[in-house]
């Protein structure tokens, strides 16, 4: 009879996993790591959300119309409604993610946008909507999961910068100014996260075939302004003619996926195409050469009146 004992425990967790495969909602969710991901409807969130769920991992993918989603269903991946600039939408989101996977280990702030171009043109009113996106969306995420990270002394938060955020080019002053922005913060902010082992990371993409440089950047207009069209004609067209170079958002979602199960406390993660050269070379050279290889680059074909 000894030789015959039946093990119940492991009996136990092979039914329950069989069954919890036909349901999302059960405990066999909970087994799993979960990470809440801000602006999964295109570009890079959503080739991160694909990736990680992939992975195995479960996926939160938040954005502010989840029901104009392409995503296809999958068990393991929710959408939900999120606005980084609501504090309410995106405190209601954290506590459906909690209540559906039971934990969030990593957060990653992907949401925000582009605006480029003269800064002269450039309204008050629209600076400021480029900085509550890019900057304050993502403090106000940070801002509301540190509780819950605290509480269990553990978590991860992802900020996706750019490589806009280490260096700078042509027309870009303002999209500059929120990445910059952003990775001081950042920086800083690990200090004081460190004692409660909740890390912090940034991916600086370098220039990523995505719709970026379609549907979400935007161009700073005056009809009042024209000192600067043909300067701006010319950087502007440089920008173009690097994204069609450029690589998929699937090289940023490995690098995501790769900070994500990190132990480490490395805080930036340069990736995609040039991006990691140029970071490298900022560092290394005098800035007044740095500048000199960039104005080359950019401004290609503008002659001085």
């Amino acid at each position: 009879m000894e030789g015959r004992k039946i093990n119940l425990h492991l009996i136990f967790t092979n039914v329950s996993l069989r069954w919890s495969r036909n349901n999302p909602s059960s405990e066999y969710i909970y087994m799993k790591k979960t990470v809440l991901i801000t602006g999964s409807s295109t570009g890079i969130g959503k080739s991160v959300a694909e990736y990680f769920t992939a992975q195995g991992w479960n996926v939160a993918a938040t954005m502010r119309t989840p029901e104009k989603s392409s995503f296809v269903g999958h068990d393991t991946m929710r959408l939900y409604e999120l606005d980084v600039t609501n504090p309410e939408s995106i405190s209601t989101a954290i506590d459906r993610v909690i209540q559906d996977f039971g934990d969030i280990d990593v957060i990653i702030n992907n949401a925000g946008y582009g605006t480029v171009g003269i800064f002269e043109k450039a309204t008050q009113e629209e600076i400021q909507k480029q900085f509550e996106t890019n900057v304050f969306g993502a403090m106000n995420i940070i801002r509301e999961i540190l509780p819950h990270f605290r509480a269990k002394k553990d978590g991860m938060i992802i900020n996706i910068t750019s490589m806009g955020g280490r260096i700078t080019f042509p027309i870009y002053s303002v999209y500059h100014g929120t990445k910059w922005a952003l990775e001081g913060f950042s920086e800083s902010l690990s200090y004081e996260l460190r004692p409660f082992n909740i890390r912090i990371k940034n991916i600086e993409p370098g220039a990523i075939k995505t719709d970026f440089y379609n549907r979400s950047l935007q161009l700073f207009t005056n009809p009042n302004i024209t000192d600067y069209d043909n300067y701006e004609k010319h950087t502007y067209q440089a920008t173009v003619d690097t994204e069609k170079k450029a690589p998929g958002p699937e090289v940023v979602a490995k690098k995501v996926f790769k900070a994500a199960n990190s132990t480490s406390w490395r805080l930036r993660y340069p990736v995609g195409g040039l991006g990691p050269l140029l970071i490298f070379l900022r560092k290394r050279l005098p800035l007044s050469w740095f500048m000199a290889i960039v104005r080359s680059a950019a401004e290609r074909g503008f002659k001085k009146a």
